[in-house]
């Protein structure tokens, strides 16, 4: 018994054209079994791809302002530098006695007392006054707070007293007794500051307990 196709009788190009179907058929399969995950990862590539052209870019443009941002740190720095000369960080004590005591011969005073007294804390400076007495004229007083004026730091003349000489001459006429008290910057210190927040961080919880346990009590 033979066994019968269906083509019997038909055109040739009938079995071109089935035969093409079933290719397209099983490529379609294999494609979609065997390139599936290959296209997966091109997305995954072309996405990676795209990500790090954005990077590249933004690093040409922050390259670009390179320049700018160098000299605005440049900028900021010669304004630091001018603030710490009206607030220093440190006393200095040897340098500024040393520039008031020429000051004082300058002028022909007779010193008599130039004391450091002791900081007195505030928030994010120090007050350090300099208890000075002194023997001079009026004219020369005036002279020595004008030049005090001109020192490159803060410093405030406070508490002044002055009385005439009973044994004048024409070099000390009067007594002046003042306090010049000059300014020091507390530089922040990050281990206190980390200890006070975490010990109000501690606090705060058991102001929250109490709270609840007293809303829960009435």
């Amino acid at each position: 018994m033979a066994i019968r196709s269906g083509m019997e009788g038909k055109p040739w190009y009938w079995g071109v054209a089935i035969g093409l179907l079933v290719f397209g058929v099983l490529y379609f399969v294999m494609h979609q079994w065997q390139f599936a995950d290959l296209e997966s990862d091109i997305v995954r590539q072309e996405r990676k791809l795209s990500d790090l052209q954005a990077q590249v870019q933004k690093g040409r443009i922050a390259k670009a302002q390179l320049p700018q941002f160098r000299e605005e740190v440049r900028r900021l720095e010669t304004e630091l530098d001018k603030l710490l000369r009206i607030l220093p960080v440190r006393r200095n004590t040897p340098d500024l006695l040393r520039r008031i005591r020429t000051l004082t011969e300058q002028a022909d005073f007779e010193i008599l007392r130039i004391r450091p007294g002791a900081f007195v804390d505030k928030d994010f400076y120090s007050e350090w006054p300099i208890a000075i007495n002194l023997h001079g004229t009026y004219h020369d007083l005036a002279m020595f707070f004008d030049r005090i004026s001109r020192f490159s730091r803060i410093i405030n003349i406070e508490n002044l007293r002055i009385k005439s000489l009973k044994q004048r001459n024409e070099y000390h006429s009067i007594s002046a007794t003042f306090n010049a008290k000059t300014f020091i910057y507390k530089e922040p210190d990050p281990e206190a500051e980390m200890n006070e927040a975490q010990s109000g961080s501690k606090r705060n919880p058991s102001r929250r307990k109490s709270a609840s346990s007293k809303g829960a009590a009435k």
